[in-house]
């Protein structure tokens, strides 16, 4: 049993390290490369094959990590931001992935319970290649980048019920080719539903009571003592221990349990050391998951099935994109906005492999309709940078040749200027603020503390919303674009702040504020001495970098504390 234990996983590690590898430098998705490790170490393919019950039992363990993981980063404060398109959005496109997928496989002969969850398998985006996308095409802080994130959260949260729900859905089609299973009476599968509910219900109430206290406090005494591995065996215990304790004490999913755990932690004031400290082990057995995943896959099916693979690109490539294009512009973002957010969700990854891989595990699907998920995988993920790339030129295509689409883009927002009826104090001598995040929000706070009027240009459509409806100036709109910076009346402005640091933007926001007002002053933050270095000379005016301003106000308080008191005349 060693032998195989330590065969599979060295394999498995050596064929990902690779793969992964050259997937990197084809500037394809690394997951890619390990999918495909796990293809040649397993049974379809010909030379070594790891043991497949081992490769599971290791996944467990990453599915596990993974939702741990997902847990830790769940932030439910960005998915209120975008809540009104994400919600909505996300629970539309998810329907009629499912719709498709079902449809199809109807036509195929499956039964209404698998069609179901091949559908919902379909549906759900990767959440490791939609963050990795926008962060190498630096757009994860923007605004279209943060409408992804949000979109994808409420995919993660509804594909975790679906997990929940799954175990009595097969109960319920078990047994049956065609259809419903007569279970006696529509009551007992009432209250099988109910008791899971329950179970469901009781668990997150103790995590949510019991865990937000006890967890905490038991990571913090661990991080007292000093010890970085005992502080790193909590992280991982506890994220293991809650997953077994919810299968083993509510019948909850694993999944399930170490993503609440995940939430729980993220609230304690150590989640940062936490998820660091804990990274390696959820990448490597995350790696491991995606390699188990691999070895399950059945290369033959592109030969043998391909109306049906190209049937299942179709839907994640072609539906999701068109569903998510139209929605987007259904809540009248830009064209832009639109094609990045299809972009970044027309792929499928883990989630869809842990609903599928528990699908098979409660008979609910069969192997071979598991190898058409991963194909469809394995094909979307290697080509969602060309979805990418395609975006920019794609939308200038569509504006040279469509009338409809120049009239989407020039249709009346209601937002992008101000009301008639705003006060002549935010029009002149007013500042600009560019930006209403943590600290777009914390300067214009002291801004109102000292009666300073300002006008707030941000691309988030809500806070627009939101910010008009409590009676404060705002426009709607990128400030890179000279018709905002009108808009929020530049020309006649004393101050232009901008509470978003990216130095491209900021360079062509301060060329087109010197253009309408060449005497504005302009400030400006950033992250780092790198940008910093590139923005001077730019005509800023005033460059505040994070670490140097921290740094400034700690030493003067330092040095303020052992300066000198003068008593009598006398220095002590």
């Amino acid at each position: 049993m060693e032998h195989h234990l330590i065969s599979t996983i060295a394999f498995g590690f050596g064929m990902a390290l690779i793969l992964g590898f050259i997937a990197e430098r084809l500037r394809i998705p690394a997951l890619v490369g390990y999918l495909l490790a796990g293809i040649i170490i397993g049974p379809a393919t010909p030379g070594f094959v790891g043991d497949q019950e081992i490769a599971n039992q290791l996944s467990e363990l990453g599915v596990m990590l993974l939702m741990f993981g997902v847990g830790l980063h769940f932030s439910l404060g960005d998915l209120m931001s975008v809540k009104r398109i994400a919600v909505p959005g996300a629970v539309a496109q998810m329907g009629l992935a499912t719709i498709l997928g079902m449809i199809v496989s109807e036509f195929w002969g499956w039964n209404h319970g698998e069609a179901l969850v091949f559908g919902l398998s379909l549906s759900c985006a990767s959440t490791v290649v939609l963050i990795k996308a926008l962060e190498t095409r630096g757009i994860l802080e923007t605004m279209n980048g943060r409408i992804a994130v949000g979109w994808l959260v409420v995919e993660d949260l509804a594909t975790v019920l679906a997990l929940v729900l799954l175990p009595p859905l097969a109960k319920l089609y078990l047994g049956d080719s065609g259809g419903i299973e007569t279970l006696g009476t529509q009551g007992s599968l009432w209250a099988m539903l109910t008791k899971t509910i329950l179970y469901v219900a009781a668990f997150i109430f103790l995590m949510l009571v019991a865990g937000q206290r006890v967890i905490p406090w038991l990571l913090w005494q661990v991080a007292r003592t000093g010890s970085r591995e005992l502080f790193t065996l909590a992280v991982v215990s506890i994220a293991i221990g809650i997953a077994y304790g919810a299968l083993v004490l509510f019948n909850v999913s694993p999944a399930l349990g170490a993503f609440f755990a995940g939430m729980v932690l993220r609230e304690s004031k150590l989640s940062h050391r936490a998820a660091e400290e804990s990274l390696p082990f959820r990448d490597a057995f995350s790696v491991l998951f995606f390699v188990a995943v691999g070895m399950l896959f059945k290369p033959l099916i592109l030969v043998e099935q391909p109306l049906r693979v190209l049937a299942v690109v179709g839907i994640i490539m072609l539906g999701k994109t068109l569903a998510a294009v139209f929605l987007v512009l259904a809540f009248r973002y830009p064209m832009n906005t639109a094609l990045t957010v299809a972009a970044s969700l027309a792929q499928i990854g883990e989630f869809s492999f842990i609903l599928a891989a528990e699908a098979v595990r409660v008979k609910l699907m069969p192997e071979e309709t598991q190898s058409l998920v991963l194909a469809g995988a394995l094909i979307s993920i290697a080509l969602n940078p060309v979805m990418f790339m395609a975006v920019n030129p794609l939308k200038r295509w569509l504006l040279a040749r469509f009338e409809f689409v120049r009239n989407l883009e020039q249709r009346e927002e209601p937002y992008a200027q101000l009301p008639m009826s705003t006060d002549r104090k935010y029009l002149e001598g007013q500042v600009v603020l560019v930006g209403y995040g943590r600290v777009g929000q914390r300067i214009a706070q002291a801004l109102e503390e000292r009666n300073i009027p300002y006008v707030v240009a941000e691309q988030n459509r809500e806070c627009v919303e939101d910010l008009r409806k409590k009676g404060k100036a705002a426009v709607y709109g990128d400030a890179i674009d000279p018709a905002v910076l009108i808009q929020a009346h530049i020309a006649n402005a004393a101050i232009l702040v901008v509470a978003t640091p990216s130095p491209l933007d900021v360079h062509k926001m301060a060329e087109a504020a010197r253009t309408l007002n060449p005497d504005i002053e302009i400030v400006v933050r950033t992250h780092s001495e790198e940008e910093s270095r590139l923005l001077h000379g730019e005509g800023i005016d005033k460059i505040f970098y994070g670490e140097e301003e921290l740094a400034k106000s700690m030493s003067n308080h330092v040095v303020e504390r052992f300066r000198p008191v003068e008593q009598d005349g006398h220095s002590t």
